[in-house]
C-alpha cells in the first residue's frame, strides 16, 4: 500500500530538478564573454529570415559572373542558337559561292541550313529556341509570352547572328580574296583558323547534345554526331578537308610518311 507522502515525492523530486535546471540555464547565459564562447558560439546565432538576403549577405565580387549567367540564361540561350544556325547557314553559302559549285550545290545550301536549325535548337532549348525574332514575337501575340523579354531575346538573336557571320567571313577570308582576284594560294593561317572553327563547333555540338538539363538528344545523340560532322563539311570542309580529329589527320599522315608516299 502507498500512503499520501509516497505520491508527493516523485513530484517534489521533479520539480526540484526543474528549479536546478533552470539555475543551470541562467548560470550559463551570465558567463563573461572574454575567452570563454558564448553558448551559441558553435552554431552561430539564429537566421531570422524577415531580414532580405541581400541585407543580410553582402554581394561577392568573385560571384559576378555566376549572377550574370542566372539571369540572362535565356538571352544566351538564343545568343547560341542563333550563333550555330547562322555558322552552318552562311558556312555552306560561303563554300558553294566560293568554290564555284565544285563544293557544293543547291542541295548543300538546303542541308546546311536545316542542321543549322536543328543543331541551334539543340544549344538554345533553356530559352524555348526561338532563333527568330518572327518566332518571339509571335509568341508574345498568341502565346502569352512577356512583352519585356521581346527586346532582349531580339537583341541577342541579331547579335549571335553578326559574331558568326563575322567568323565565317574570317574562315573563308583568302577564298574570298581569290574570288575577288588575288592569288590563289591559300595561307597556312586560313587552314589553321579552318580547323580551329570547325573542332570548337564540333565540340559545342557534343555538348549541347549530351546536355539533359537543355534538351539533350538521349539516346539519339549518335544520330545527332552524324548531322554534326555531315553540317560540318558542308559549310567549312572545303580548304582543309575538315580532320576536326588530330588521331584522324595526324595518324594516317605518319603512315603515308613511313610508306614514302607523301612529301608533306
Amino acid at each position: 500500500m502507498f500512503d499520501k507522502h509516497s505520491h508527493a515525492s516523485p513530484s517534489f523530486s521533479h520539480d526540484e530538478d526543474t528549479h536546478m535546471d533552470v539555475e543551470h540555464i541562467h548560470q550559463k547565459d551570465e558567463q563573461p564573454s572574454g575567452s570563454e564562447e558564448a553558448p551559441y558560439a558553435e552554431h552561430g546565432p539564429g537566421i531570422d529570415h524577415k531580414i532580405p538576403q541581400e541585407e543580410v549577405v553582402p554581394a561577392e565580387p568573385e560571384l559576378w559572373w555566376s549572377r550574370v549567367r542566372h539571369v540572362m540564361r535565356e538571352p544566351f540561350s538564343e545568343f547560341f542558337g542563333v550563333f550555330i544556325l547562322i555558322l552552318f547557314g552562311d558556312g555552306v553559302i560561303a563554300q558553294v559561292v566560293l568554290s564555284d559549285g565544285a563544293k557544293g550545290g543547291y542541295q548543300s545550301i538546303a542541308w546546311g541550313w536545316g542542321i543549322g536549325v536543328m543543331l541551334g535548337v539543340y544549344a538554345s532549348g533553356v530559352s524555348g529556341a526561338h532563333i527568330n525574332p518572327a518566332v518571339t514575337f509571335t509568341n508574345c501575340v498568341y502565346r502569352k509570352f512577356p512583352w519585356r523579354k521581346f527586346p532582349i531575346y531580339m537583341l541577342a538573336q541579331i547579335l549571335g547572328a553578326f559574331i558568326a557571320s563575322g567568323i565565317v567571313y574570317a574562315n573563308y577570308k583568302s577564298a574570298i580574296d581569290v574570288y575577288e582576284g588575288a592569288p590563289t594560294s591559300a595561307p597556312s593561317q586560313g587552314q589553321f583558323f579552318s580547323e580551329f572553327i570547325a573542332s570548337t563547333i564540333l565540340m559545342f555540338c557534343i555538348y549541347s547534345l549530351q546536355d539533359n538539363g537543355n534538351l539533350g538528344a538521349g539516346n539519339l545523340t549518335p544520330l545527332g554526331l552524324f548531322f554534326v560532322v555531315f553540317g560540318i563539311g558542308a559549310c567549312f570542309g572545303w580548304e582543309t578537308g575538315y580532320a576536326i580529329n588530330l588521331a584522324r589527320d595526324f595518324g594516317p599522315r605518319l603512315m603515308s610518311y613511313a610508306l614514302g608516299t607523301s612529301e608533306r
